[in-house]
This record gives structure tokens, sequence and C-alpha cells, in this order.
């Protein structure tokens, strides 16, 4: 009996929909099934964004049901998902330093909602969240600095190895990389993945600044307004510093 999940005969009108390639922003259509699509314009293999695969990690018919997972989330059974993994990962990495831990799960969170709406890739953005940070033991142990300068130099290196030994493939390595090594700082042109990394750990730094004095209001207000890079982004920080929409 195929899962009434995946039964087209159970489905309704948004079992199909469209969502933003994080590469060039083309429209693709996607099924509800679809783990993957190639954007027939940069040939990004795009995973479905709404996809769920939670029960893949212990339905013994999974492999039948939902086909070949993308390389980055395949696991074998009975091991963590992805996202789960890497969050462990940065766990052990920065050991006792509850100040950074905490700092990323909530980068990580803030993203995964940032996401719902701007359809990014929701394993590099999650591993992004996690790991952006990563290099900052390495910068003030060698430069006995955190400056971003430091942490662009020496996350790559740290995030590579760790998900290298988790088994993700090298161009999703590539891409979360790239984005660790510039994550302070915005290129003229960016993808969808770091825009949501980027609005999220904006809106954490901010909250984290905001004991020690922080900003006014109005202040807050026009950070919001020019310095985030998606509408999601800025929907969330407005609420999350009860920042009214001014006309």
């Amino acid at each position: 009996m195929k899962c009434p999940g995946q039964d087209s005969r159970y489905w309704s009108g948004n079992n199909i929909f469209e969502a933003k390639c994080p590469k060039c922003a083309t429209i693709l259509e996607f099924f509800k099934d679809d783990s993957t699509r190639p954007c027939p314009k940069c040939g990004y293999r795009m995973l479905n964004p709404q996809i769920n695969f939670g029960c893949a990690e212990y339905c013994p018919h999974a492999e039948q049901c939902l086909g070949s997972l993308p390389e980055g989330l395949q696991f074998k059974k009975g091991q963590l998902s992805l996202k789960d993994r890497v969050l462990t990962a940065m766990e052990e990495y920065f050991g006792t330093d509850n100040r950074r831990i905490s700092h990323a799960k909530k980068v990580a969170d803030y993203a995964e909602q940032i996401n719902k709406y701007e359809q990014g890739d929701p394993a590099i953005i999650m591993a992004c969240g996690y790991l952006h940070d990563i290099g900052i033991k390495e910068a003030e142990r060698t430069y006995q600095s955190s400056s971003a300068k430091y942490q662009h130099q020496e996350g790559p290196p740290v995030a590579r190895k760790i998900l290298t030994d988790l088994g993700v493939e090298e161009e999703m390595i590539n891409e979360i990389c790239d984005i660790i090594a510039h994550h302070h700082h915005p290129r003229t042109e960016e993808t969808t993945n770091f825009k949501v990394l980027y609005d999220a750990d904006l809106i954490v730094n901010l909250q984290e600044e905001q004991p020690a004095g922080g900003r006014s209001v109005d202040k807050l207000a026009t950070i919001i307004n020019k310095s985030f890079l998606t509408e999601a982004g800025q929907k969330l920080a407005r609420e999350v510093f009860h920042i009214e929409v001014t006309l």
C-alpha cells in the first residue's frame, strides 16, 4: 500500500507549488513528493523546501516511497538527521562555551522561520546557522581576536572538516563554507541561502546588544528598514523588537 502522504489521490491544491531557485531566483514547480528539482536556468539542484523527511528516518519502506534522498541528506537507519548531526557536532566543538552554542541555536531557529517564506535550501541554511561562527575559537586562539575578518578566515576549514566527517556532499560543503567565509559582509549579489542566514544572525546580534543599553526604537527601525536582505527577515525582526511598520 502506498503511503497516503505520498499518494496523489489524497493531495489538495497546495501540494503542487512554486519555489524560487536560491541561486538565480528562477521559479521552479514542485510536486509534493519531489525530493529535488534541477533549475532549468542555472542547473542548481534544489531541495524541495516543503518536503518532510522525518518519516524516512524510521519507515522501513522509505526508499521505495521517496526514492533516492538528496546526497546532502543521506543517512543510515538509526542515525540522526543532518540538521541534528550538525547541531551535535557544533555543540561538541564548542564544549562548555554555552554562550556560543546558544547564539548558534538562536540563529538557526530564526533562519528556519525566515526560510519558510524565502524558500532557500533548508539543509544549507540550517548548517550555516549552526556553523556560521565556528571559526571564532581558532580566531581567538591564533589572533587573540574574534573580529569578523578572522572568523571569516578560520571558519571554513573547521566547518569543512565537520561536514566532511558527516558525509555531506562536496558541492553543499563548498556553498556552506563560502557563506561562512563572508557571513558578516554581503556581496553585491547574494543567494537566498546567504540572505536568510544574514538576516537571522542580524536579529540575534541586535538582541544580544540590547541588554547593554542597545538602540532606541527609532534606530532599530532604521536598521530593519535598511540592513535586512529579505522581506521575511524584516517582518520577523519587527515582531521580535515590537516595531510597527511606518508608512
